[in-house]
């Protein structure tokens, strides 16, 4: 018997809901592996309302956010400003038509790109285990971190290959790729209307920033690991956070080994126990899924998920030996999970155990890498 969706994979509703005292929850359909909306938050002021992540670009979506904006009483002029918590389009793309429609300013994080890593942003929002439960069951302290991320300098001193310039991912194979009709949907929502894919940034914050949004100040949290550029918000007067697809109430969001980070997965721990303490936090507001209360509780949860699954590949690697990424990725998820997606993923556990000290790698003449945890 199919398994009931998990939050985040529910379908869109119309109903707008009041979550935290001026912040409006308006769920907007998406068609994403593994994902079935992205709540779009309207932060209601004297001046009209700041939105966060405005759903995917294209004339469906913008359509579906004109309709809700109409229930809770607002018109698209009344908009003057937009925040996006991460450079995923899904994120980002009513941006550009509120920017040219009301004069939004645009909000994001100063490293917010899109295209410069491409390889990167190809990959899904919700990690691989819960991307294919989903296809499976439908089939059948405030601040900026300290220092830049650094280049990647890869296994034994050997500098991976970047995957947005040669082709081919650091570990040796092919990079994710979404399918042919979502290539597709993007390309046609560059060309309609003549409107940018990807919104003009008008001001970059960083961690420990100060917006004044619904009244009061919230304070910028900067999350990298899912995203180099994603950032959360949280307002101590009320203890709502804002926390776009850092936390997520069912699921755990992707953490890509396609990454300028050189420990993506370190990266995500650091800003997890960043997160879980802060205080106050009463209300969660969540970039998929349903508001929730105890925010340590699910970073705690999450970090525990990723801890168990480098125990998986540590223990992997003392069966298998010198191995490739792929052959890592096939013993650690199931046949209807492998693919390149699945490898970095793993790649991305095994770059984390090699920088502790718990793996080892060596690059292969034909560029493959290989460890060992053993």
């Amino acid at each position: 018997m199919p398994k009931a969706p998990k939050q985040e994979q529910e379908a869109a509703r119309e109903e707008v809901t009041e979550v935290a005292s001026g912040v409006l929850r308006m769920e907007l359909p998406i068609r994403m592996p593994g994902l079935g909306h992205v709540n779009c938050y309207a932060l209601l002021d004297e001046r009209g309302a700041a939105v966060v992540d405005p759903g995917l670009p294209g004339k469906a979506s913008w359509r579906e956010l004109e309709q809700r904006l109409a229930r809770a009483g607002l018109k698209v002029r009344d908009v003057h400003t937009v925040v996006v918590t991460h450079s995923h389009p899904d994120h980002f793309g009513g941006a550009t038509r509120f920017a040219k429609e009301s004069g939004a300013r645009v909000v994001a994080h100063r490293s917010f790109r899109f295209g410069v890593a491409e390889a990167a942003h190809d990959e899904p929002e919700v990690s691989v285990d819960d991307l294919t439960a989903q296809t499976h069951s439908h089939a059948h302290a405030h601040g900026e971190p300290a220092g830049e991320p650094a280049k990647p300098t890869g296994p034994v001193g050997i500098a991976p290959r970047e995957p947005w310039k040669s082709g081919r991912t650091p570990w040796g194979g092919a990079p994710p790729r979404p399918s042919f009709k979502m290539r597709m949907r993007w390309r046609v929502a560059r060309w309609v209307g003549g409107l940018s894919f990807v919104p003009r940034i008008t001001d970059t914050v960083v961690g420990g920033d100060v917006l004044r949004l619904a009244k009061r100040d919230w304070f910028v949290v900067h999350t990298p690991g899912h995203t180099e550029d994603h950032f959360c918000l949280h307002d101590p007067d009320e203890g709502v956070f804002l926390a776009g697809d850092h936390v997520l109430p069912t699921i755990t969001p992707h953490i890509s080994g396609l990454s300028l980070r050189e420990d993506p997965l370190a990266a995500y721990f650091e800003s997890l126990d960043r997160v879980a303490e802060i205080q106050p936090v009463r209300r969660v507001l969540p970039a998929h899924g349903h508001p929730f209360a105890d925010l340590a509780e699910r970073c705690r949860g999450i970090q525990k998920h990723h801890v168990e699954r480098l125990e998986r590949v540590r223990a992997i690697g003392r069966d298998l030996g010198l191995a490739t990424v792929e052959a890592f990725s096939h013993q650690l998820f199931h046949p209807r999970s492998w693919g390149s997606m699945a490898d970095s993923e793993t790649y991305a556990h095994l770059e984390h155990l090699r920088l502790q000290g718990l793996a080892e790698a060596r690059r292969e003449r034909d560029g493959n890498l290989l460890y060992t945890t053993g």
